[in-house]
């Protein structure tokens, strides 16, 4: 099943970020993972204002392979960095439908 984790970032300190961006692609990709998106261009559609930075969404084939990709060694100091830098709020989502009405997700 796959999930996909929405990482959404203001930055506070901006060294990391093109360390990250150069680095952790490879680290997703290893894992199985990619990013469907990671974009600064963020339009607040109702609710309150964000002042996130940017907000990345990215896709793995089940939640095993995102784990291994956050407990990478090679991940650790990339995620100390982004963490000393910024705001992030991490969340992890699967591919079902709570209500189960939408017939090509599976029901939640």
């Amino acid at each position: 099943m796959s999930v996909y984790l929405i990482a959404d970032i203001k930055v506070t300190n901006d060294s990391w970020v093109s360390e990250y961006a150069a680095h952790v692609h490879k680290l997703v990709e290893k894992h199985g993972g990619r990013y469907l998106s990671r974009s600064g261009n963020i339009e607040v559609l109702e609710g309150n204002t964000s002042d996130s930075t940017l907000i990345a969404i990215l896709e793995f084939p089940d939640r095993a392979a995102l784990d291994g990709f956050a407990s990478d060694p090679e991940y650790a100091p990339h995620g100390r960095a982004r963490q000393g830098g910024s705001v992030s709020n991490f969340c992890v989502v699967d591919d079902t439908d709570i209500v189960g009405t939408i017939p090509y997700l599976k029901a939640g």
